[in-house]
C-alpha cells in the first residue's frame, strides 16, 4: 500500500481514519493463510459498512484466489487482482484527473489489522497526516486498508520506504509449491527485477538518504535478472560497485540459495553487506521436511548454519518455524525443538500451522489438533525469546555500528545494529551523543559500545556511544515510482 500512498500524497489527497467518511476505500488483501482470507473478507464488509455511498476497490492476493467470496462480502467493489494492478493505477489516475477548481477527492483508513503499516509506523495505516498539494483543496477522503500479514503492494511497487531504510523488490513470485502454501497459484511463477531497474532504485534510495537497503522477494534466491542477468550474488556485486549504499540486507532466503557464491560476496564487502542472515527452516524433522516439500533436510540446514558462522563471524541467523504441520506427533515435534535449541539462532519467527483451503498440506492425514498447536507455538515462542535474549547477551562488550532510527521517552536513541539486534544509546550522559546532540541522531550510524541488557527488553542492549556518523542527507519524501511492470 506504500505506493498508493506515495502516488496520492504527490496528487495532495487527504488520507483520514477508518471511522471518518471517504470517497474511496482500496482494500489490500492476503491469502497466505485461511485465516488472513477471512480478515479480508471481514475488511471488505467493515469497508462497506463504515462507507456505504463510497467506491471500493479490492486488490491483492485473495481477489486472485477466491473472488467469488470477497465479491459476497460485498456485490458493488470492484476487484482487481495480481494481473490487474496497471488496470488499479489507471483507475486511481482517472479519479484524480479533475477539472480546475474541483475538490481533490481523500483516502481515509480503516483500521489495520497488524500489518507491515502498523508495525512500522506505530498504529493504524490512516493515522499518519497528509498535507494538501500546494494548490489543491482536498474535502473528501480516500481509505487504505491493509490486512493483517499482507504481502502485496497495490502496485507493482519497486521500492518501500522504513524510517531509514529502503525496501528494494528484486523479486516476485515463486514455484517450489510448499504443500502449506498457497503463493504460487496466487502470485504466479518467479520473475526478476532487471538488474539495471534494481540497482536505479538503489540509487534513488540513497540519493533520498536512505542509508540501508533491504533486498526482497517472495523467493529472492531464484534472482536471474530477468532470465538474462546475474544470480542474485551477481545483482548484490553490481549493487556493491554502482552505488553508494552504505549498508545492504537480504529480508529472507532459502537455505540452497545461501551459496558459496553470495557469502563470498558478503566476505569481500568490507562490511557493506550486513552480517544477518534470515534462513526459513520450517521443521527440524525430515519427515515433515519431506511432507512440506521443502527442498532440504535437517543435516543440510544444520551444516549450513555452521558453513555461514565460518565465513562470517559474529553473523546473526533467523528462523522461521510452523508448528503443529499435519503429520507432525510429539517425537517429531521434539526433533524440532531439539535443534532450535542446538543450532542457538539469533532469533525465530514462529507460525502455527493454519490450513489453506486449496493446498495439499489441508488435505493430508494427521491434521494436529488445536489445542497441540497452541501448545508447540507458545514453546516454539519461549524457545524464540530466549534465543534473541542470547544472541543479545553475546554482543556486550564489542563495539557495533548501529543505524539509528527513533528516540526513545528517556532521551536515548534505538537502532539496528549490523547484525540486526536492538541497541539504545546516546542518552543525555553519553559524551558523544548527549542531550544537545539528540535530534541530529536521526539517521545516524553510531559506533555504540555494548554494555549491558535492557532489563525491560531482554533482547535489547543497552550500550555508550562512542562516535557518530550523521548521514550527510536529510531523509526526503519519496516521489511516486514509474510504473513499469513486472512481466
Amino acid at each position: 500500500m506504500d505506493a498508493v500512498e506515495r502516488l496520492l500524497r504527490a496528487r495532495g489527497v487527504e488520507l483520514v481514519h477508518g471511522h471518518e467518511a471517504a470517497d474511496l476505500v482500496v482494500v489490500n488483501t492476503c491469502t497466505v493463510t485461511s485465516i488472513a482470507d477471512r480478515k479480508s473478507r471481514q475488511a471488505v464488509r467493515r469497508a462497506r459498512r463504515t462507507n456505504p455511498d463510497s467506491q471500493v476497490f479490492v486488490t491483492g492476493c485473495s481477489v486472485a484466489i477466491d473472488p467469488e467470496a470477497l465479491a459476497a462480502a460485498d456485490p458493488s467493489a470492484r476487484f482487481f487482482d495480481n494481473e490487474s494492478k496497471a488496470r488499479l493505477r489507471d483507475e486511481l489516475a482517472s479519479l484524480l484527473e479533475l477539472a480546475d477548481g474541483a475538490p481533490m477527492p481523500t483516502v481515509s483508513g480503516v483500521e489495520s489489522t497488524g500489518g507491515r503499516d502498523a508495525h512500522r509506523a506505530g498504529g493504524r495505516t490512516g493515522d499518519r497526516a497528509v498535507e494538501p498539494a500546494v494548490g489543491s483543496s482536498p474535502s473528501r477522503s480516500f481509505e487504505l486498508e491493509a490486512d493483517e500479514g499482507s504481502v502485496e503492494d497495490a502496485f507493482i511497487d519497486r521500492i518501500e520506504i522504513d524510517r531509514t531504510r529502503a525496501f528494494v523488490k528484486i523479486q516476485d513470485g515463486c514455484s517450489f509449491h510448499c504443500t502449506y502454501c498457497i503463493i504460487p497459484r496466487a502470485r504466479g511463477p518467479e520473475r526478476s527485477i532487471p538488474a539495471d531497474e534494481v540497482v536505479a532504485e538503489v540509487r534513488r534510495a540513497t540519493a533520498a538518504g536512505h542509508r540501508e537497503v533491504v533486498l526482497t522477494g517472495i523467493n529472492a534466491g531464484t534472482y536471474d535478472g530477468a532470465a538474462a542477468g546475474p544470480s542474485l550474488a551477481g545483482l548484490v556485486r553490481r549493487i556493491l560497485a554502482e552505488t553508494e549504499v552504505e549498508r545492504v540486507r537480504l529480508s529472507s532466503v532459502e537455505p540452497q540459495h545461501v551459496t558459496d557464491e553470495l557469502l563470498d560476496v558478503w566476505i569481500a564487502s568490507t562490511g557493506r553487506c550486513l552480517p544477518h542472515f534470515h534462513v526459513p527452516l520450517q521443521s527440524g524433522d525430515d519427515t515433515i521436511l519431506r511432507r512440506m516439500g521443502r527442498r532440504y533436510d535437517a543435516a543440510f540446514y544444520r551444516a549450513l548454519v555452521g558453513r555461514v558462522r565460518r565465513a562470517i563471524p559474529g553473523v546473526a541467523v533467523h528462523a522461521d518455524v510452523i508448528a503443529g504441520f499435519p503429520g507432525e506427533d510429539d517425537a517429531a515435534w521434539a526433533r524440532t525443538a531439539a535443534l532450535l535449541r542446538e543450532l542457538s539462532l539469533a532469533g525465530v519467527h514462529v507460525f502455527r500451522y493454519s490450513a489453506r483451503p486449496g493446498t495439499p498440506a489441508a488435505r493430508m492425514v494427521g491434521q494436529v489438533d488445536g489445542r497441540t498447536k497452541k501448545r508447540r507455538s507458545a514453546e516454539a515462542l519461549a524457545l524464540a525469546a530466549e534465543a534473541r535474549a542470547r544472541f543479545a547477551e553475546r554482543q556486550l562488550g564489542r563495539e557495533l555500528r548501529v543505524l539509528f532510527e527513533r528516540p526513545l521517552p528517556d532521551g536515548r536513541w534505538l537502532g539496528h545494529a549490523e547484525s540486526h539486534v536492538l541497541v539504545a544509546a546516546g542518552g543525555a550522559d553519553d559524551a558523544a551523543g548527549g542531550a544537545d546532540d539528540a535530534a541530529s541522531l536521526d539517521n545516524a550510524i553510531g559506533v555504540v559500545r555494548a554494555e549491558s541488557i535492557d532489563p525491560a527488553a531482554p533482547d535489547r542492549v543497552v550500550g555508550r556511544l562512542l562516535a557518530v556518523d550523521r548521514s550527510p542527507t536529510v531523509l526526503a519524501t519519496q516521489e511516486p515510482l514509474a510504473n513499469s511492470a513486472l512481466k
